[in-house]
C-alpha cells in the first residue's frame, strides 16, 4: 500500500513516499517548478510511474482553523490529480509541518541556505507520516 505526499509551493513541492506497507515515510525529494500547469504534469507522471493508492496532499490551515488562498490551491490541485489520475486524493492538515521541517534541520545543524533545499522534502515526509500514523 504505497501512498505518496505532496507539499504544494509557489516554486518547490515537496514529495514524499511511504514504504510498500504503508507504516513509515520514506524517500522524499523536492520538486523545483514554478509553473502550476507544469508541476502538474510532473504530479500526474511520479503518479503514474510510481502508482499510489492514495495521494496525500498538505492542506495549509490557518492556525485559527480558517483557509485562505493557499487551501483553495490545495484543494484544486487534489482535484485536478484525481480527475486526471483516477487516484483517491485526501487533503491532510499541514499545520506546522514546514516549521517543524525546519527545527529539525536547524538540530541537524544545515545552514540555513541548505535548509531551503531541503525543508519542502521533509514537510511532505512529515505530512505523510502523520496521516500514516492515523491510520493505525
Amino acid at each position: 500500500m504505497k501512498i505518496m505526499a505532496v507539499d504544494p509551493g509557489d516554486v518547490r513541492t515537496g514529495i514524499a513516499y511511504s514504504d510498500p506497507t504503508g507504516l513509515i515515510a520514506g524517500r522524499a525529494f523536492t520538486l523545483t517548478q514554478p509553473s502550476p500547469a507544469r508541476l502538474i504534469e510532473q504530479l500526474c507522471g511520479e503518479i503514474a510511474a510510481e502508482q499510489p493508492e492514495c495521494v496525500v496532499i498538505g492542506l495549509p490551515v490557518n492556525m485559527n482553523g480558517t483557509e485562505g488562498e493557499r487551501a483553495a490551491k490545495s484543494r484544486a490541485l487534489a482535484q485536478t490529480l484525481h480527475e486526471r489520475t483516477g487516484v483517491r486524493t485526501v487533503l491532510w492538515d499541514e499545520r506546522g509541518s514546514s516549521v517543524s521541517a525546519n527545527r529539525i534541520l536547524s538540530d541537524l545543524g544545515k545552514k540555513r541556505r541548505k535548509q531551503r533545499e531541503r525543508v519542502d522534502a521533509l514537510a511532505a515526509s512529515i505530512i505523510l507520516q502523520g496521516y500514516l500514523d492515523s491510520l493505525r
